[in-house]
């Protein structure tokens, strides 16, 4: 059938995916194929790496850095072994949308050539590859987000203020990665390039709505990826692949150049965020995001510089304060999330940490709150985007959007209404925090929440049914940053309580735990922070790895496993 019998949405996705696919073309020495029936693709990542490419890949953006900054690896070296990784990733999760590869060794070969005459990089990020989010605008690249009916209608005519301050840099900007269709789902899939897939187990997956970040970065793809979350859209796809993913409150990053439905919609605002291997480079990218001060060219953006005495620990009490939620009084997490959660509090108990029970508020109201929200008109800008392309709405759109179905757009007066909510629902919330301190041992409140990224690891693909572990902080605009705790395989023993459900979606989610379904998915956690205060929560999270290591069970840590010592991206580069 050629593309002119072909209705218009699927002409558009076939020339999308096709465009792709010639770019692909001249480096197919380095694809691979791994049969459909396989869940697990890790071990097959390595199939085209040299023992270089290995080393490159199992260093951090911090160290990547370093090693380029001291000529171990050239740019051009360090982009090669990405690319190949990215181009294995997307064979195996279709995590790509955009390819850059030429106009990225340009830039690799343009920035040893400075090094080679100069001796100095050209900024904290010199020759490390950095992967963009698809909705985020990169010049000359389509941003189509999810919608046929924004494809090749979108090419960017500049970069988004994140991607022009990572170039000052000296970053290489090589791929834009997978949305889901509205980019209000917690899950990746859309009707150009279809659904992306955790690379740790296919049949669930990658979390969203950057999706296509996670599965790329667990592939060894990328070391550094720009992410945006309004309700856990950075946070739960780090989750689901056990990856490092921090979401900052409103207004401290740059978040300009973004295309997506309801813009200039200010109910809930969304964040752009970092997506790593390690905690320390999510304050690298925060860095060098605050010292190009975007507040002079973003004027929603509070004059707020990176504090990294701070990050590193300074101020910081020798005892923590930690709160634990364990149960957010509407959905109960499966058996490993909750063991996990009983191993930290031991640890830090151990450490001589104080650790209280977090008492939850009012988790349902806040969701029930948010979707409002994100919902102002109804889901009406959505629906007409989507049917603009003449297509469906995908089942996690059609699942979200349900909530407002039939529901007129509320009037200026309900939207005020709201707003006021809103404000009382965080002031409330600010008081609980503050009463903590009649409970702690150390008569401050609590320094931190250490929760459940979701109730679920990464679950079946179209079955996610729970934001309020996520959406919760940013209704609360608090900073909260997620960090990988080890993987759950199938024949291990965990503890089941068959309590009695508290609603139809508890019962679902209680009804989805089978060790069968979540065999090899990465286990995570969530600390949530103050108020503008990420560089402390970053502090906090430091201090939580003191007490216990990422050991080696973190998932991504047996990608390619050659030449190093150490975990967590704090690697003793060693070429042999």
């Amino acid at each position: 059938m050629t593309l002119n019998h072909l209705s218009p949405r699927l002409a558009v996705a076939a020339c999308k995916q096709d465009d792709r696919e010639t770019k692909l073309r001249p480096f197919q020495d380095w694809r691979i194929h791994v049969n459909p029936d396989i869940s697990n693709v890790i071990p097959f990542l390595s199939k085209r790496l040299s023992d270089k490419d290995r080393i490159i890949l199992r260093c951090d953006a911090t160290a990547l850095a370093e090693v380029v900054r001291k000529g171990v690896y050239t740019a051009v070296d360090v982009l090669t072994a990405f690319i190949k990784a990215a181009i294995a990733a997307q064979d195996t999760t279709n995590c790509l949308t955009e390819i850059c590869f030429e106009d990225a060794f340009e830039r690799a070969r343009e920035l040893d050539e400075h090094m080679e005459k100069t001796g100095q990089v050209v900024g904290p990020l010199h020759g490390v590859p950095v992967s963009i989010k698809d909705h985020i605008k990169v010049k000359g690249l389509d941003t189509s987000t999810g919608y046929t009916a924004w494809a090749y209608n979108t090419i960017a005519e500049e970069d988004a203020l994140v991607v022009k301050i990572l170039r000052d840099a000296g970053a290489v900007i090589y791929v834009k990665t997978q949305n889901p269709q509205t980019l209000l789902s917690l899950e990746t899939n859309n009707n150009i390039f279809g659904r992306t897939c955790n690379p740790f187990n296919r049949n669930l997956t990658a979390g969203g709505s950057s999706g296509g970040e996670s599965a790329l970065i667990a592939c060894g793809g990328s070391p550094l990826g720009v992410g945006t979350d309004i309700g856990g859209s950075i946070r739960v796809p780090a989750g689901h692949c056990g990856l490092y993913g921090l979401k900052g409150s409103v207004a401290r990053l740059p978040h300009s150049g973004l295309l997506g439905s309801h813009a200039g919609m200010e109910a809930i605002i969304g964040c752009v965020g970092p997506m790593a291997n390690s905690a320390r480079d999510l304050a690298l990218f925060c860095s060098v995001m605050l010292e190009a001060q975007p507040w002079l060219q973003e004027p929603s953006l509070l004059e707020m510089p990176w504090k990294g005495h701070v990050v590193r620990g300074h101020g910081l009490p020798e005892r923590l304060s930690i709160a634990i939620l364990y149960d957010d009084g509407v959905v109960k997490p499966h058996p490993p999330i909750l063991q996990a959660l009983d191993k930290y509090k031991e640890a830090l108990e151990k450490a001589g940490h104080d650790v209280i029970m977090w008492e939850p508020l009012d988790h349902q109201k806040g969701w029930d709150l948010i979707v409002e929200l994100y919902l102002l008109d109804g889901g009406a800008e959505y629906r007409e985007t989507i049917q603009a392309g003449g297509e469906w709405e995908v089942p996690q759109s059609k699942w979200m959007l349900d909530h407002a179905r039939n529901r007129r757009p509320y009037t200026p007066h309900e939207i005020f209404r709201l707003s006021v909510e809103r404000e009382a629902f965080r002031a409330n919330a600010l008081a609980h925090w503050n009463a903590t301190k009649s409970r702690t041992a150390t008569g401050r409140p609590v320094d931190a929440i250490l929760c459940p990224v979701a109730p679920t690891l990464a679950p079946p693909h179209d079955s996610t049914s729970w934001w309020g572990y996520t959406s919760h902080w940013n209704l609360l605009d608090l900073p909260a940053v997620v960090f990988p705790v080890g993987q759950y395989t199938s024949s291990m023993l965990v503890q089941t309580d068959p309590s009695r459900s508290r609603s139809p979606v508890e019962d679902f989610i209680t009804r989805q735990w089978s060790p069968n379904t979540y065999d090899n998915a990465p286990v995570s956690l969530q600390l949530v922070g103050r108020r503008h205060n990420e560089e402390r929560l970053l502090a906090i999270l430091g201090v939580i790895e003191k007490v216990v290591p990422p050991a080696h069970s973190v998932p991504f840590l047996g990608r390619f496993n050659y030449g190093f010592n150490g975990v967590n991206g704090y690697h003793k580069v060693t070429e042999g």
